[in-house]
């Protein structure tokens, strides 16, 4: 009958209380998502500067009150530059509690995007584009004259914590290849000789200015 037909699909499907269980496993935890270091875990100390929770707020306020969660990206990229170029888990436990957003939503941002780094990274960040106009240009020209010059290859930090090198796919600079972008600012049209005086100036404290050398 009917009423049995319905009693056995009731029977079938699982309870609100299991479907909430299930999905709060299938979410995860800092445990399943990080991997501890002894400077990064969750225990680790983070908070915004004062001068930042005044940048935090001005964010926020873009936002509708119960669209706090918008605000992710802008508030993980405010943490990375306060904690020098990387992101623990405890900034992003942080920003998951500013946006009352479970932990776990945090992380799968952080995660997905490739302008948050996870690990620690040098002062000087290289990311250099191995795609297949900067190869044709010379990249890995440029590449080999970057792993020489700093006693470094692909994928490593110098003693020092100064550069960290990261070959990447395309930074949309193709017109003026071979490039790399050195922390947030592009260095093109690159020639062995040049990337020397690149890295020489970083080495200095005095990386150079916009200009000729691109955007």
């Amino acid at each position: 009958t009917m009423l049995s037909a319905a009693r056995l699909l009731t029977r079938r499907l699982p309870s609100a209380t299991a479907v909430a269980s299930q999905q709060t496993r299938a979410m995860g935890s800092a445990e399943s998502f990080h991997i501890n270091t002894p400077d990064n875990t969750p225990e680790t100390y983070f908070d915004f500067t004062e001068e930042n929770y005044v940048r935090v707020n001005k964010i926020l306020s873009k936002y509708p009150v119960n669209y706090k969660q918008s605000g992710i990206i802008p508030l993980l990229d405010l943490a990375q530059r306060q904690h020098g170029g990387g992101l623990p888990v405890a900034a992003m436990d942080k920003v998951a509690a500013i946006v009352e957003a479970a932990p776990s939503r945090v992380y799968e941002v952080a995660s997905f995007y490739t302008m948050f780094n996870r690990t620690k990274v040098g002062k000087y960040f290289i990311q250099l584009c191995g795609t297949t106009p900067c190869m044709i240009c010379g990249s890995e020209d440029i590449k080999k004259t970057i792993e020489k010059n700093l006693g470094i290859k692909n994928g490593q930090t110098t003693k020092d914590g100064m550069f960290t090198l990261l070959e990447v796919e395309c930074l949309g600079a193709c017109a003026n290849a071979p490039m790399v972008q050195l922390n947030d600012d592009y260095y093109e049209c690159l020639t062995p000789k040049t990337t020397v005086e690149l890295l020489d100036a970083c080495k200095a404290g005095n990386p150079p200015a916009m200009g000729k050398w691109g955007s």
